[in-house]
């Protein structure tokens, strides 16, 4: 364990001095400072007001950002270090594969949670101050569906990250299934739908192992319990299960996703050539 928490210590230190670190942590920081700026805590849209409407807007925003900003930067970790010979001197060292993969996992996951958690006690602690009402459940709730949502893509950047020996081709991997699972999913299954090619049972259901999907529709729920801004989509959902046991599955999903993929990185990392 201590070899396990010098690697984290060490990946954290890096990451903290590295400028993708701060732009990362201002754009999160800027946002709730952008949202306080323009007073969207005082005012109020469609029932929802204080820092309800504002953790609501910065969670919507978060979906888009976070995912790309943890693939950019997490997958170059250990090819990275690979095409700087990092990894062949950390290895010089007593240090097993496992103490390295897991350390540099356990650094990169505090580095890439915190600035997102920061941001939210921030405003807490602002609205606290104003006097506003606080939402903890919802507080606490966000808590747990960021860091399941950071953990799978924070897996699925280490598993690209193991098998890739070139950075640029990492990155591109990383970009393309950001933009696929943003976007190009959600595309192609409402075209399947309209072309009533499968059944809508089906198409959700597929949706629905979207982990940004998933974490959309759960954000969503928090405010809106009968969902209705998606229609019928939402009758299918809540007829399969209780709203309660839905924000549950959207934690444990994503994040049992990216310990997955986490350790398929790390099989695959023990059994390839390391330089």
């Amino acid at each position: 364990m201590k070899n396990l928490s010098l690697i984290a210590y060490l990946d954290l230190k890096e990451s903290i001095r590295a400028k993708w670190f701060l732009v990362y942590s201002l754009v999160f920081g800027g946002l709730i400072a952008l949202f306080f700026i323009a007073g969207v805590t005082e005012s109020q849209v469609m029932g929802f007001s204080g820092l309800s409407r504002l953790l609501l807007m910065y969670i919507q925003i978060t979906i888009v950002i976070l995912p790309i900003f943890i693939l950019i930067t997490t997958v170059r970790s250990i090819s990275g270090d690979r095409d700087n010979h990092i990894l062949e001197y950390m290895l010089s060292f007593p240090i097993s594969l496992g103490q390295y993969y897991w350390g540099k996992f356990i650094g990169r996951f505090i580095t890439v949670y915190l600035p997102v958690m920061f941001a939210m006690a921030i405003a807490i602690v602002y609205g606290a101050l104003k006097g506003a009402d606080i939402p903890w459940s919802i507080f606490f709730l966000y808590t747990g569906l960021l860091f399941s949502l950071s953990c799978a893509f924070l897996g699925i950047a280490f598993f690209i990250s193991s098998f890739v020996k070139s950075s640029e081709v990492a990155l591109g991997i990383a970009f393309f299934i950001w933009i696929f699972l943003l976007a190009f999913i959600d595309i192609a299954l409402i075209s399947l739908m309209m072309q009533e090619r499968f059944s809508t049972e089906l198409i959700i259901t597929i949706s629905m192992m979207n982990p940004m999907e998933i974490f959309r529709i759960a954000a969503i729920s928090l405010f809106d319990p009968e969902l209705t801004v998606m229609g019928p989509v939402a009758f299918y959902i809540l007829d399969t299960m209780s709203q309660a046991a839905f924000v549950l599955l959207s934690i444990v999903y994503p994040l049992v996703i990216g310990l997955i993929f986490a350790a398929l990185g790390f099989r695959v990392f023990k059994k390839k050539d390391l330089v």
